[in-house]
C-alpha cells in the first residue's frame, strides 16, 4: 500500500511487536462478522491490520478520487473521520486532499482508539500527529463539531436500518461541504446508503456520485449499487486468508453528498461490462432509470470507446 508518511513501517512494527498467533482463525471470524454487518468491537487487531486495512484503504482511495473528479476545485481545510478505527479513511483523504490542515477522528472502541493514536504519532505526517482523537460514539459527540469533509467508512452496517434517517441527518448536520459514506458492497450496505441518500436529498443536499442524477434511486428488489476495486495482497494477507492468488476484489458501495451542486452528465455503469461477438453490453443508471445498452461492434468509434470503459465508470 502506498500510505502517507511512515504508516507502512508503523503498521509493520505494530504487527512485529504484537505477534501473529492465531491470525488465520481470527481472520475467518473477522470476515464472518464483516459479512453480517456486526460491530468491529473486540476484533483481533492483527487480523484487521493484515486483511481489512488494505481493502478499506483502496475503497476509500477510489471514492476520494471520484470526489476529486466531481469537484476538482474542492479545497477542504478540515475533515472528520466518524468511526475512524485505525484511521484508514483519514489516510485516503490526506493522500488526495493536501489542503487538509485539521483532522478530528471519532472512535468509540478504546482498542482501536489506542492503535489510532499510536499510528498517528508514528506516522511522521504532521496533520496526523496533530489530529484530535475523540473516544466517543458519533451520537454522543456535540452537534456543533463539524468539518468541511466528513467521512463515515464501513460504519453504518453496524447500525439498525431503521436508525438510518436519524444517523444520516446527524452526519449531514456535521457536514460543512461534503459527506462521504462507504459501506460493504452488499444488499445490506446499499440499503443503508439508499436511506441516507433520500434523507440528505430531503434536506436540500446533492448527490455527486455514484449517481449522475438527483432523481429517486431506481434500484429495486434484487438490484443493489456496488462496485469493485482490486487489492494486492501482502504476504501476511495471503497467510491470514490461506490464499494462493496475490490479489482480491473488494466490493463496496458509496455515496458522495454535497451542499453545492456540481455539473453532471451521462450514466454510471453499475455492473460488469460484458463482451460478445456482436458488441459490448453496458448496464447503465441515470435519471431515466436502469437500462441495458448494447454497443455494436460495427459502430467502430463508439465500440472503440466502450472497450476502454469498465464497471464504475461514467458513460457519456
Amino acid at each position: 500500500m502506498n500510505l502517507p508518511g511512515n504508516l507502512n513501517a508503523a503498521l509493520s512494527e505494530w504487527m512485529t511487536q504484537n505477534g501473529r498467533g492465531g491470525l488465520a482463525a481470527s481472520t475467518q471470524q473477522l470476515s464472518a462478522a464483516y459479512r453480517k454487518g456486526e460491530t468491529s468491537s473486540h476484533v483481533n487487531l492483527a487480523a484487521y491490520i493484515a486483511t481489512r486495512i488494505p481493502a478499506t484503504f483502496e475503497a476509500n482511495r477510489v471514492v476520494q478520487q471520484e470526489l476529486n473528479t466531481a469537484l476538482p476545485d474542492f479545497t477542504p481545510r478540515s475533515m472528520m473521520d466518524i468511526g475512524a478505527g485505525p484511521g484508514v479513511a483519514t489516510w485516503a483523504v490526506i493522500n488526495v486532499w493536501r489542503s487538509i490542515s485539521s483532522v478530528v477522528q471519532v472512535e468509540q472502541d478504546k482498542h482501536f482508539a489506542a492503535l489510532l493514536t499510536s499510528l498517528n504519532y508514528n506516522s511522521a505526517v504532521s496533520v496526523l500527529q496533530s489530529a484530535e482523537v475523540v473516544l466517543k460514539s458519533e451520537q454522543t459527540l456535540p452537534l456543533d463539531v463539524s468539518a468541511d469533509l466528513v467521512t463515515a467508512s464501513y460504519v453504518l452496517a453496524e447500525l439498525p436500518l431503521q436508525s438510518m434517517p436519524h444517523v444520516a441527518l446527524r452526519l449531514w448536520q456535521r457536514t460543512k461541504q461534503v459527506l462521504v459514506l462507504i459501506e460493504p458492497g452488499t444488499p445490506q450496505g446499499f440499503a443503508r446508503l439508499k436511506v441516507a441518500r433520500a434523507t440528505v436529498l430531503e434536506q436540500g443536499g446533492f448527490v455527486l456520485a455514484p449517481c449522475t442524477h438527483q432523481s429517486t434511486c431506481p434500484m429495486m428488489a434484487q438490484d443493489w449499487c456496488h462496485f469493485k476495486t482490486r487489492v494486492q495482497r501482502s504476504r501476511e494477507h495471503m497467510h491470514a486468508k490461506g490464499a494462493t492468488v496475490p490479489f482480491e476484489d473488494e466490493a463496496f458501495s458509496y455515496l458522495i453528498l454535497s451542499r453545492q451542486p456540481a455539473p453532471q452528465s451521462g450514466a454510471r455503469i453499475v455492473a460488469p461490462v460484458t463482451h460478445s461477438k456482436i458488441g459490448i453490453s453496458l448496464r447503465l443508471c441515470d435519471g431515466a432509470g436502469l437500462r441495458d445498452e448494447m454497443i455494436a461492434s460495427r459502430d467502430k468509434p463508439t465500440y472503440k470507446r466502450a472497450k476502454k470503459t469498465t464497471w464504475g465508470h461514467v458513460w457519456e
